[in-house]
């Protein structure tokens, strides 16, 4: 059988996802534990005990000035900016989506302007709104939102205009107005791209974040790679990238949980 023919099983997918993961971590370690074997004050390449007990102090133990256990209030933070980024930029690209791939009047007005939007570096926006909303909460959830949400209302527009013209007839025919058209024709058809749309923004989601807190900030997973940085920390900053990483993929598939639990039939035979 050609490989292109083949279908890989649930659980042997992830035997075999999780093969070259193993192989790099195996790596890591035999290359870490050489460097150590030449130099036990190597920086570059922590072991795993050392990574432990740097960690654990952050973990466990609070904050001599905040009182907070700082792991966890740097996870808390990010995950407040990043939920109400996505947030917002999920709606937009809802409502706005909906309206520019639905009415072609809209489409021709503001589609030149997201498009344009979305052209824009958003980290070339960032002190723009450092300037404009200052240095707290609310520019760093705008750089989240001015940086996906235009891709996000791009997406969930264009697959809404490609919708076969034939349901469009089939529905005013059937004395559909412009709205019932949007709600009930266009909205259900729309939701399992959103939520596609959304998994695919959320590692440029937390690049903007990242970027923010570590610019202007006093707490968050970004602010804190940043600020021990300079001591060449690295057995926390790989734990804190791993954590990132790990909270990504979570919420990556709890977005495919949801979208194939809600809208089966947009998946076919992969459901």
């Amino acid at each position: 059988m050609r490989w292109v023919n083949r279908r890989i099983q649930r659980g042997n997918g992830i035997l075999l996802g999780a093969i070259p993961i193993v192989l790099l971590v195996l790596l890591y370690l035999v290359v870490a534990a050489s460097r150590h074997a030449d130099n036990p004050n190597d920086k570059i390449l922590p072991l795993p005990g050392g990574m432990a007990e740097a960690m654990s102090a952050l973990l466990f133990q609070p904050d001599l000035l905040s009182g907070r256990l700082v792991f966890w209030a740097d996870t808390l933070a990010s995950l407040q900016r990043l939920g109400i980024g996505l947030g917002i930029s999920t709606l937009s690209a809802l409502l706005v989506g909906l309206l520019l791939g639905t009415l072609p009047p809209v489409r021709a007005t503001f589609g030149p302007l997201v498009t344009g939007i979305a052209v824009i570096p958003p980290i070339a926006l960032l002190p723009i709104l450092f300037i404009a909303f200052g240095l707290g909460e609310t520019a760093k959830v705008a750089l989240i939102v001015v940086g996906i949400a235009p891709f996000m209302i791009r997406d969930v527009a264009a697959h809404v205009a490609a919708l076969p013209r034939e349901q469009i007839v089939k529905a005013q025919t059937l004395g559909a107005s412009s709205w019932q058209l949007i709600l009930r024709v266009a909205l259900p058809q729309a939701m399992p791209r959103l939520i596609q749309a959304v998994r695919l923004s959320l590692g440029p989601a937390w690049v903007f974040l990242i970027s923010a807190e570590a610019i202007a900030s006093d707490i968050g997973l970004g602010y804190r790679i940043f600020l021990v940085r300079r001591y060449l920390s690295m057995d926390i900053i790989l734990p804190y990238v791993a954590w990132i990483a790990l909270l990504a993929i979570v919420m990556d598939m709890l977005l495919t949980w949801t979208s194939r639990r809600l809208f089966p039939w947009a998946h076919g035979a992969n459901h």
